[in-house]
């Protein structure tokens, strides 16, 4: 018999906190598996990469269930290292509810911080478990202190832990139909609901209800909590450890009654995500897809509609040659309903990001976790290899659409990415799975140009011994909205050219403004076609791909650009004694500042820092605080570049 529902949770944390022990030990106790995988030994279920057995650490994002009772849960085991934040991302945008982890003996961390607050403005359903209480080191109450301090206000216990730290350190949960433990928990649950807080109140001496206030039951404390912990407002915590199994029971109980599962989208028509996609060397590309509404079947048709990086839209049409339902056994060719996730077969096109449903359809607005801010030139150390080299990035963007990948001057090609470790997968990737080695250019910050201005142009090309113009282009450069990329127009009547040199005016306006007038991407912009003419049938598209570069150059002078850097965001949290000489250094670096709280314990201080200054400050950060600093920074938006110097294409970024 089938669960009767399903819960899509993710595990996410810093690096080595202990996601994917945890993972193993909620499938082990759960029955899902028969024998402990150990991240060590590298056989675990979830890190199932060559790369990621090496390296012990995890780089996709990998799908894992078991049941209890009449409830599926799905588990989702995310990287993470932030060179891989854009798995997270994909994770998020189908997950029911999330298990923050902490260490109990690092605590919270720069990376926990970060997470923690995307998961808040998302207000998804999240339970926290301190994990590895019977490490050396660890902490209990002074931990439980430090996250309602800088993760969560309303932080609830449900567990206590005792002899923390120790080989004898246990999980003790806290029982709802023990008075004392449930008037503990209703005072921390009162923080974040009004009518526990109200019922407290009527039951204090000298109040109208007096003693005999309405009683707190074990029933109403369970839907209050439970109430809270849905829409956000509260984070329920477990004290435990993933290689004991402490805490890890109540862990579970906690997912199963806190966290609900999302409600079946309206009518008939499949809609739904791919949040991940596996194509090993030479194998069959496979697709992780959450469905939202609707039902999918073997052999069905579908298609699919995705975004490209610049703005562009696209569609896939194909068959489903195979379907199988995470969760069901292998055979099960039953539908694919609500709310589960499947592994689709049969679509060789398939990417990351791919939306099933209405053009349109499903969330919109800007990504959660800003795109990659640095860029590399990568090149095939043996020549004869480039072309490989060239068509292995491309598949390894398709599997990352945030991956972009383009031709460089030179034979290169140019990869944006998030940091340095991940360079170091790549290459890695490159050199195991498809026999490339790869030598990789030092990386830079990646900086665009903007429009000034309004720039126009126009030029007409003719062949020897014709008297009228072959290819007649007239453009206007303009600047557009902030965040809407290149964006290209018409001004002149639809129809006048055939449709073949529409489409090759417009593909090389998008081309051409990859390398502005400074060799930087132009973007956010409006190009506009105001002039056209062609002469038939001599007239080629030919024609009009090489007309279209000049006069677009040459409408981007005269709008004029300006280049302008990524920022990141920060927040330092640093001992009192520490607050001048931080501020200085950060001034030094052209940070601007936002605020600088606290006083009491520690100053928090805030503001913006050039991208390219972020890791030399995360440097200097232990020195200029005794190594009691804490650093949160994160990709927020970009700035003209200050003074008169602006980077070129082969310059500094």
């Amino acid at each position: 018999m089938l669960p009767s529902r399903t819960l899509n949770i993710g595990i996410l944390a810093h690096v080595d906190a202990g996601k994917t022990s945890l993972t193993e030990r909620l499938l082990f106790d759960t029955g899902a598996i028969e024998r402990l995988g150990s991240v060590d030994a590298g056989d675990t279920r979830t890190d199932t990469g060559e790369l990621e057995r090496q390296r012990g650490i995890t780089i996709r994002s990998a799908v894992a269930s078991f049941t209890v009772g009449g409830t599926q849960v799905n588990l989702l085991d995310t990287p993470g290292h932030s060179d891989f934040i854009t798995e997270v991302e994909r994770a998020l945008g189908v997950l029911d509810g999330a298990v923050l982890l902490l260490s109990a003996v690092e605590g919270v961390q720069a990376r926990t911080r970060v997470l923690m607050k995307t998961l808040r403005r998302l207000r998804l359903p999240t339970l926290l478990f301190i994990n590895k209480i019977d490490r050396a080191g660890a902490r209990g109450e002074a931990l439980l202190a430090d996250i309602r301090r800088l993760l969560a206000p309303v932080a609830v216990p449900m567990t206590s832990v005792t002899g923390p730290g120790t080989a004898r350190a246990a999980s003790v949960p806290y029982a709802l139909e023990d008075p004392r433990d449930r008037e503990r928990i209703a005072e921390a649950v009162a923080e974040a609901d009004e009518s526990i807080l109200d019922l407290l109140v009527s039951r204090l001496p000298g109040q109208d209800a007096g003693d005999g206030g309405p009683p707190l039951t074990a029933e109403r404390l369970r839907a209050a909590l439970a109430a809270r912990t849905a829409d956000g407002s509260l984070h329920p915590v477990y004290f435990g450890s993933a290689l004991g199994g402490q805490g890890v029971g109540a862990l579970i109980d906690g997912m199963v009654r806190l966290i609900p599962p999302a409600p079946a989208g309206a009518g008939t028509e499949p809609r739904g995500t791919v949040f991940a996609v596996h194509q090993p060397p030479n194998g069959e590309r496979t697709a992780h897809l959450r469905l939202y509404a609707g039902a999918l079947r073997p052999r069905q048709q579908i298609t699919l509609h995705r975004s490209g990086a610049d703005g562009t839209g696209g569609t896939l049409t194909g068959r489903i040659t195979s379907l199988q339902v995470i969760g069901r056994p292998p055979g099960d060719d039953g539908p694919l309903t609500p709310g589960h996730i499947a592994v689709l077969r049969g679509l060789p096109g398939i990417r990351t990001g791919d939306r099933l449903g209405p053009p349109g359809d499903g969330p919109t607005g800007t990504s959660l976790f800003p795109s990659p801010t640095l860029e590399t030139l990568v090149r095939a150390r043996h020549p004869a290899h480039a072309a490989a080299l060239r068509s292995a990035l491309l598949t390894l963007a398709d599997q990352d659409p945030l991956l972009q990948v383009r031709a460089a001057p030179g034979g290169a090609t140019s990869v944006l990415l998030h940091g340095e470790v991940q360079k170091e997968i790549l290459a890695a990737t490159l050199h195991q799975e498809h026999g490339i080695e790869a030598e990789f250019a030092p990386s830079r910050v990646v900086c665009v140009e903007r429009p000034c201005g309004v720039g126009e142009a126009c030029e007409e090309i003719a062949r020897r011994g014709h008297t009228g113009p072959w290819a007649t282009v007239g453009l206007r450069v303009e600047p557009g909205a902030r965040h809407s990329g290149p964006v290209f127009a018409y001004e002149t009547e639809l129809g006048a050219l055939p449709h073949g040199f529409h489409q090759a005016i417009e593909e090389t306006v998008h081309a051409t403004l990859r390398r502005g007038p400074r060799g930087l991407a132009v973007t956010d912009c409006r190009v506009v076609l105001t002039r056209s003419g062609f002469v038939g049938p001599l007239s080629t598209a030919g024609d009009f791909r090489t007309v279209t570069p000049r006069v677009l150059r040459r409408a981007l002078e005269r709008a004029g650009t300006r280049v302008y850097e990524p920022y990141h965001a920060f927040e330092a949290d640093i001992p009192l004694a520490a607050l001048a000489p931080v501020t200085a250094r950060l001034a030094a670096l052209g940070a601007e500042f936002a605020e600088t709280t606290g006083g009491g314990h520690s100053w928090l201080v805030s503001g913006v820092l050039p991208a390219r200054h972020v890791q030399e400050f995360q440097g200097l950060l232990p020195g200029l605080t005794h190594g009691e600093g804490v650093w949160t920074s994160a990709p927020s938006g970009d700035r003209p570049v200050r003074g008169n110097a602006a980077p070129r294409e082969g310059g500094p970024r």
